[in-house]
């Protein structure tokens, strides 16, 4: 019996497992069997392992061959597996041997080419922990290096073969690899502040919440600016730093999306409102992540918020609190991180145009009442920030000065998350918002007038604890912009006015 042995790697959900491949030539009836958990792609890689022997001149063992991919209880799922199960079978032919701290990752095609498959850097970041070098398809050697590891491109089966003894075919030169992105859309350019005429105070309501990574909720009449303001949301945050954005490239590696080059600007998802739960957090048969990773470090914005069904708007509390999905299957259980700033818009109305002329409106009350409850009270609860957006007159437009570029404000913000990472040195986490509600307490210092004002609106409910440390939070971050250690008067009224007054919903 002759046995070949090679490794690749499973990528469950964002994170990569080593598989250990053994292939096994038996006396018997020829036959071709892969054992250990294999999905419908992974078995069906023994006719791509034929065919692309046949196109290499390789000759297939005319014997029974088994293969096990171990361990047996780890799910493989893919076409990734194709290149290392076809050089543990090469291995079994050969009295050569593949180096043992060595993983394969690639698809095969009917004509002998190495193909990519999506997950290439959550598996070049599973060979870095276990040590082992990883050899990819032609043209993914950018996205794997960044976990730091030795890597090997290949573009033909050949160049197994030829590594272990094995005569084949000349090998074709590599072709030009194809465009790296599987699937998915483009990341919108970085869009300016400076766009966007008037809305002072929604401006500097977008600033605090840059600034603190406070979640928001805007609302107002269609077209007077509520989209225009979030989609310029990740060109006033800070930079990303490079482990945080390998983190995000990780899941668009996952996804199939990533760029070829690490970026360090935040992501921004942007979900339609009849986005499925799934979609949203996460799922599928074999758990691939949703738009809320897909914002992971960045911006989820999700527009006309009372549209979204009342199960996926549920669906997000739990990672707006713990910073992450967790998805439960049969065989597995998935953990997706989803460390993101929620900002929200609103209509007033299923209509729209209470705000601008409350006669022309024709929803009537009840319905008014229904569209703000599609929402829900603990998910609006979560909101640091609720503010009103209204439509600029003419006369507000014609004499409207121009406005701050996305590099002055980004600079602000920048500073006041300076200030908040020496606050919080030492501790596990980095912004205001992050920060827990005992912590505040214990150093944020209330004037008594402030105190009164919390302690009346605490007793006739219209704010709840959780509000009042939201409202410590939000004074606090406006402390940082204007560079104070401490929030003083002004600060707790802005930071009151944001979180009670200021929204169409009101705040608690």
């Amino acid at each position: 019996m002759n046995i070949g042995i090679a490794h690749a790697v499973s990528v469950i959900g964002i994170e990569g497992h080593i598989v250990r491949i053994e292939a096994a030539l038996l006396n018997g009836l020829p036959s071709f069997t892969i054992v250990g958990l294999p999905d419908t792609a992974v078995s069906e890689s023994r006719e791509r392992i034929r065919a692309a022997f046949a196109a290499a001149g390789i000759h297939f063992p005319s014997t029974r061959l088994t293969v096990n991919l171990s361990p047996a209880d780890t799910p493989k799922s893919g076409t990734g597996f194709d290149v290392g199960i076809a050089a543990a079978i090469l291995g079994a032919m050969s009295s050569l041997a593949l180096p043992a701290r060595m993983a394969l990752l690639g698809e095969l095609g009917l004509d002998g080419s190495v193909r990519a498959v999506k997950g290439t850097l959550p598996a070049a970041l599973a060979c870095a922990r276990e040590d082992m070098s990883l050899v990819v398809p032609h043209g993914a050697r950018v996205e794997a290096e960044l976990a730091h590891i030795e890597v090997r491109e290949v573009w033909h089966i050949g160049q197994l073969a030829h590594w272990l003894g094995i005569e084949c075919a000349p090998i074709p030169p590599p072709q030009r690899p194809a465009p790296h992105r599987i699937s998915g859309t483009a990341q919108p350019e970085q869009l300016d502040l400076a766009d966007i005429r008037g809305q002072e105070e929604a401006r500097m309501a977008l600033e605090v919440a840059a600034a603190g990574s406070h979640h928001l909720l805007m609302t107002g009449s269609p077209g007077v600016g509520k989209s225009m303001l979030a989609r310029r949301v990740p060109g006033i945050l800070p930079e990303l730093s490079v482990p945080q954005a390998v983190e995000v490239a990780t899941i668009a590696s996952a996804l199939g999306e990533f760029e070829g080059e690490l970026s360090t600007v935040p992501p921004l998802s942007q979900p339609h409102h009849n986005v499925s739960t799934s979609a949203l957090v996460g799922g599928g048969s074999w758990p691939r992540p949703g738009a809320i990773s897909r914002a992971h470090r960045g911006v989820l914005f999700l527009d006309e918020l009372p549209e979204f069904s009342a199960r996926a708007l549920q669906a997000l509390r739990q990672p707006l609190e713990e910073r992450k999905v967790e998805i439960h299957r049969a065989k597995a259980v998935v953990v997706f991180p989803a460390h993101f700033q929620l900002i929200a818009a609103s209509n007033p109305c299923r209509c729209g145009k209470y705000l601008d002329n409350p006669a022309a409106c024709t929803c009537s009350s009840r319905e008014r009442r229904d569209y703000i409850r599609r929402i829900g009270g603990p998910l609006l609860d979560r909101f640091d920030l609720n503010i009103v957006l209204h439509r600029l007159t003419k006369y507000e437009l014609a004499h409207a000065q121009p406005a701050e570029t996305s590099i002055a404000v980004a600079g602000r913000v920048r500073e006041a998350r300076e200030r908040q990472r020496r606050r919080y040195a030492d501790e596990h986490w980095e912004t205001n918002s992050e920060a827990p509600g005992g912590w505040i307490r214990r150093h944020v210092e209330l004037d008594s007038r402030m105190a009164h004002e919390l302690d009346k609106a605490l007793s006739e409910g219209s704010v709840s604890m959780r509000g009042v440390d939201k409202i410590l939070r939000l004074a606090l971050t406006i402390a940082d912009l204007d560079g104070a250690d401490q929030p003083h008067a002004d600060h707790f009224y802005q930071a009151f006015a944001y979180r009670v007054t200021g929204g169409f919903y009101g705040g608690r």
